[in-house]
């Protein structure tokens, strides 16, 4: 199937810049400002919420930043609750750049979203965003009743890098027998980064989808090469053990996407360590479509058949 059109023409107006002539810090700034234009936009018909308030989170190594998302169908709490990890590649994303994902996604699932702001790349590599992702998840499973969420009913949720947080953080929570999410929500995950140059595909160069631009993410987060094939920033490569007892997970996929086959790939393990898994696949889309809800009816189905997908497993809907 064709990349959709009305997303080919919106992504065409962005160009990636000429790494091989920047800097570190030039290269992360134009990218930087580059994503900020594609995904923020205003939407004058943008779900209506209950109530959306910043909060500090817990890190690593200090506090971040977060929102929460409080959806009109979610009642008086605790209720069912989702902790964001926004995508970007360790290097791009925000809490702003993630906004409409999040209110689209807390009222289609009627559970309150909690958004974390994890620290970036370059600035703070591997594993800063693991660290934080950690930090943030235990945090929010011991302040459920500052986010009036039911503790038992937490799905751990993220795009692309913050696929790789989440699928990371389920199995860590598995690994070091703390507090399992109830459900994982996988929006087209990056879940290994071991083989970067294994994502060469026919598929068309552009933002979202480059191959110069993985391997700049690859590199600003991920600092030494034995490092690539570490469980936390791989968990494909995760072993059995780390599978076994998993939450069940919903993954979506977009046909034109490089990270494709590896979603499916890592459904695949999860089925196979026994744990229920269910794909949606989205033939015409690319790699971050979700961000574009400004200019695609497409992307805005798909996060509201995610967020019933969510809502249903923990009981909202």
């Amino acid at each position: 199937m064709a990349i959709d059109e009305t997303i080919k023409s919106f992504l065409d107006r962005f160009k990636l810049p000429d790494f091989s002539r920047l800097d570190w810090k030039q290269s992360t700034d134009r990218l930087r400002q580059s994503f900020y234009r594609a995904s923020r936009a205003v939407e004058r018909d943008a779900p209506e919420l209950a109530e959306i308030s910043t909060l500090p989170v817990d890190g690593a190594d200090g506090a971040l930043r977060g929102r929460l998302y409080t959806p009109l169908g979610a009642g008086i709490g605790p209720g069912p609750g989702i902790v964001f990890f926004h995508g970007g590649g360790f290097v791009l994303g925000d809490l702003d750049s993630h906004d409409m994902i999040c209110r689209r996604l807390a009222a289609a699932s009627r559970c309150r979203v909690l958004s974390v702001d994890y620290r970036l790349a370059p600035e703070h590599p591997f594993p800063a965003a693991h660290q934080d992702a950690v930090a943030a998840w235990e945090w929010a499973t011991q302040r459920t009743d500052v986010l009036a969420m039911d503790p038992d009913r937490l799905c751990v949720a993220g795009d692309s890098a913050g696929g790789n947080l989440s699928a990371f953080l389920a199995q860590e929570m598995n690994r070091a027998s703390g507090p399992l999410p109830a459900f994982q929500l996988l929006l087209y995950p990056l879940v290994q980064f071991a083989d970067i140059r294994s994502k060469k595909s026919s598929f068309q160069e552009g933002f979202f989808i480059s191959q110069n631009l993985f391997d700049y993410f690859r590199d600003a987060y991920i600092h030494s090469d034995t490092d690539r094939m570490d469980p936390r920033v791989s968990p494909l490569f995760a072993d059995d053990a780390s599978f076994r007892g998993l939450p069940p997970a919903h993954l979506v996929l977009c046909g034109w996407d490089p990270l494709k086959d590896e979603g499916r790939a890592y459904a695949a393990k999860l089925a196979a360590h026994g744990v229920p898994v269910t794909i949606r696949e989205h033939p015409g889309m690319v790699h971050g479509f979700m961000n574009l809800t400004a200019v695609s009816m497409p992307a805005r189905e798909a996060i509201r058949e995610a967020g019933e997908v969510v809502g249903s497993a923990l009981g909202a809907i």
